[in-house]
């Protein structure tokens, strides 16, 4: 039976049971450890994600807006690069290379939601609280590459490490010939990561640049 490549993302948050709250669960007589003093400087106390929460980021980061908007920016780039050259200089091109990144990212936020809740790693990014510009740009490097886990303290987000790589060499067997090479899953992994620091970037300093736009008014 073959499996088709938009059908892999639901596969991966099925085995793991994500929908029916497989999460393994704080036992509420045995008091979670001090929070220890780490890089996140987020807004305490920590709350454990719940399978609401990660299924909505799944939803969010696979197709929310801001996922779509750099879709269509990376699809026009390639398109106008002819990269990879199968895909041709054109509207079909263009919608092939979109359809591809969407492959991909779903695949990958399946697997880190997925393999993620096993052991209660958080993929969500929070922002600092009341921090100076300094140690925010150091929430966002820091955070791309750590998690929290269901006690709130930060670890090596493991399952984003997994995700990253194995969607990008996985996609390697639905690739067109041009990129479907262990060289270009390397690049594709290490893109995804820079990736995702201007992502966390975005959800760090958009909401004070909005604030400052509607506190400016039109006209003004």
């Amino acid at each position: 039976m073959s499996v088709h490549r938009w059908q892999l993302p639901l596969i991966f948050l099925a085995l793991t049971g994500l929908a029916r709250g497989q999460t393994i669960q704080v036992n509420p007589e045995k008091p979670a450890p001090v929070l220890p003093q780490a890089p996140s400087t987020s807004i305490k106390p920590y709350h454990p994600i719940t399978d609401e929460q990660r299924l909505r980021w799944f939803v969010d980061s696979t197709v929310g807006p801001e996922t779509l908007a750099v879709g269509l920016f990376s699809a026009g780039f390639g398109t106008a690069r002819d990269a990879p050259v199968e895909y041709g200089p054109h509207w079909a091109g263009f919608g092939k290379r979109y359809g591809m990144r969407l492959t991909g990212v779903s695949t990958g936020n399946a697997m880190e939601a997925s393999i993620g809740a096993i052991w209660g790693e958080d993929p969500r990014y929070f922002r600092t609280y009341r921090q100076p510009f300094k140690e925010r740009v150091r929430n966002v490097v820091v955070m791309t590459f750590i998690a929290h886990n269901r006690y709130g303290a930060l670890s090596p987000a493991y399952a984003r490490y997994a995700a990253t790589a194995g969607n990008n060499f996985l996609s390697n067997t639905w690739r067109a010939p041009s990129e479907s090479n262990n060289k270009d899953a390397t690049i594709r992994t290490l893109l995804g990561f820079v990736g995702l620091m201007g992502k966390n970037t975005f959800t760090e300093f958009w909401p004070d640049v909005q604030g400052r736009l509607l506190r400016r008014g039109p006209g003004r």
